[in-house]
This record gives structure tokens, C-alpha cells and sequence, in this order.
């Protein structure tokens, strides 16, 4: 299992972008699109899981993700997904793990996620703070990570 850390430039970029295109959730053909748009700032990052060379799974690193820009939190998970084939692996905890290192050494001392799902990052270390707006006017639970708490790195 390997967890690539991407920006635009990275040679498995499109077969992720091809991967999240076709994925069986919806929002991963917005990613796609994203993805091939040049969507993501310098900092901003696409997270892939592959096996055997192969994507199996995927997450960003990004300003807002889905948060209403009127909140000050800065940066979110976002696009948590992995191939029902991959499940039960803990990919997406491997994934998530790799985006908290990678926020750390740039300089963040949390990370935010939010979720329609209450309960779902817990396990990983999130604290919930309440339910916020997205940009889709709908409310999701924001959760957070305190990077300095020496839980993560």
C-alpha cells in the first residue's frame, strides 16, 4: 500500500483522476474535474491510495473543502473515499494519517473534516464542534485535530 501526496505535476495524477471519475460516489467526478481544471492552490493537495499500482482510494487537503468560506478554519479533509473492494484495510485512516503529517510540516497546528455522518472521524482523533454551514447551504458536523497534542507526529 502506498499513499501518494499530489499536486498536478505527480505521474500517477490523471490515473487518480481517472480513478476518482469513475468511483461509484457521485462527488468523485467533482474531484475529477477539479483535478484536471488546476483547481488547487500551491499548498493544496489531492491525497491517492494505490495497491499493487493500482488506485484504491482517495482524499484533498484544501482551504474550505465543502465549509461555508464565512468560517475562519483553515485546512480541511475533504473527498474521504476508498473502492468498496478496499474497505475494512484501514485506508482511509493510512490516508488521513498522511494528510496530518503533511499539514504539520507545512506550518498548520489543526486540521478540520466535516461530515454528514456524526461519529465517522472520531476514531481518528477528531473532536466534533458543532454543526456548520456548507457551501450548499445544508448543515454537516465540523470536526477538528489539534496537530500539537503529540497524537499525530
Amino acid at each position: 500500500m502506498e499513499i501518494y501526496t499530489m499536486t498536478d505535476t505527480h505521474e500517477k495524477w490523471e490515473c487518480a483522476a481517472a480513478f476518482a471519475e469513475k468511483c461509484s460516489w457521485g462527488a468523485g467526478k467533482y474531484l475529477a474535474e477539479l483535478m484536471r481544471g488546476g483547481s488547487f492552490r500551491d499548498w493544496e493537495r489531492v491525497f491517492a491510495a494505490f495497491e499493487n499500482g493500482r488506485p484504491v482510494g482517495f482524499c484533498t487537503l484544501t482551504e474550505k473543502d465543502e465549509l461555508a468560506p464565512k468560517y475562519p478554519y483553515t485546512p480541511l479533509i475533504g473527498f474521504v473515499f476508498v473502492d468498496e473492494a478496499f474497505r475494512g484495510k484501514r485506508i482511509s485512516e493510512k490516508m488521513i494519517k498522511t494528510v496530518l503529517e503533511y499539514a504539520k510540516g507545512i506550518g498548520y497546528d489543526k486540521v478540520y473534516i466535516m461530515s454528514g455522518e456524526k461519529g465517522l472521524y472520531e476514531k481518528y482523533g477528531f473532536s466534533p464542534m458543532g454543526e456548520y454551514e456548507t457551501i450548499y447551504g445544508n448543515y454537516e458536523q465540523l470536526s477538528a485535530i489539534d496537530l500539537t497534542e503529540g497524537k499525530n507526529g
